[in-house]
């Protein structure tokens, strides 16, 4: 139960840590009856939050703590299905992550026109060396150059000490929609490999996760995800961050569009970009700049090198 937080017994530090790890006050339980709230507390709650655990979990952790439901055949006729295994832990991982993540979103546009071009001259050469030359595995070598840039997008928060990790490595995941549900393979070291190396590795990765073939490896060890709807449809939408990490880039589909450039409307082709973030680590200001960053990077890729 919440308590409004000016009627809760702590001490100004306390309040303070609870402001900065996104922590209500007024729902954190005191380790005794009558008990002021101590920093212990606060941490304790935080971590059984994130954990999705105990009476700390204010929003369903998993389909199985939503709350009773109501008898649907009153209605009509209705069917069941038991949740795949992959389908059970991605609702739990997002229910978490809603829960313990206080959520913005940024949306941008890139004008990839030159991009399509680019990409369409060297698909061949791409094809050789086993892969396709797709907008994601583009965006692959552009995040892990964009996570040197910005630190705090490589980040985790690690609530029981209050402490920030910033990683000094990076591997970035794609969201791979399979009939099971989705699986978030990660690119180790991406940073270090060229673009028809990361596009190869992109497609196997793809190809054994639709085949229940990736190993628990892959699918660990992520620093930042991508998820591409652009194949489906849609304008912009607002991803869930994948726990431990603190962002998630959304691509939507790219369409041509009237672009006024040097006094007169000229057709591009623009692709939206969902900037979903941690606010505990990240700020608007900073996440504007990376959406902004990432943006330059597909329109001009070279200038990424220039810093």
């Amino acid at each position: 139960e919440t308590r409004p937080a000016g009627s809760v017994r702590a001490a100004p530090s306390v309040r303070k840590l609870a402001r900065e790890i996104g922590v209500d006050i007024g729902a954190v339980p005191a380790s005794s009856p009558n008990a002021a709230i101590s920093a212990e507390d606060v941490k304790t709650y935080a971590r059984n939050l994130q954990q999705g655990r105990g009476p700390a979990a204010a929003t369903p952790a998993s389909p199985a703590q939503g709350g009773k439901l109501p008898n649907f055949e009153r209605w009509g006729a209705v069917s069941r299905e038991k949740m795949s295994t992959v389908r059970r832990l991605t609702a739990e991982n997002m229910a978490r992550a809603r829960a313990s993540i206080p959520h913005v979103t940024q949306n941008d546009k890139a004008d990839i026109t030159d991009l399509e071009t680019f990409r369409k001259n060297h698909a061949k050469a791409a094809e050789r060396e086993g892969g396709k030359l797709t907008v994601t595995a583009i965006l692959v070598r552009i995040v892990a150059e964009g996570l040197k840039k910005f630190r705090q997008f490589n980040a985790s928060v690690d609530v029981a000490n209050s402490e920030i990790v910033y990683k000094q490595y990076y591997n970035v995941g794609v969201a791979v929609d399979t009939e099971w549900g989705l699986l978030v393979p990660s690119i180790k070291n991406a940073d270090r490999k060229g673009l028809f190396e990361i596009a190869a590795e992109l497609a196997d990765l793809s190809d054994r996760a639709r085949q229940r073939k990736t190993t628990l490896d892959e699918l660990q060890g992520g620093c930042f995800t991508i998820t591409n709807l652009g194949g489906i449809g849609g304008t912009s939408f607002s991803p869930i961050v994948n726990l431990p990490e603190v962002a998630i880039l959304g691509v939507s589909r790219a369409r041509v569009e009237p672009v006024y450039i040097d006094g007169e409307f000229v057709a591009r082709t623009m692709m939206p970009v969902s900037l979903s973030y941690d606010h505990r680590v990240i700020d608007g200001a900073d996440a504007a700049r990376f959406a902004r960053w990432i943006c330059d990077a597909l329109e001009q890729p070279l200038t990424m090198f220039l810093d």
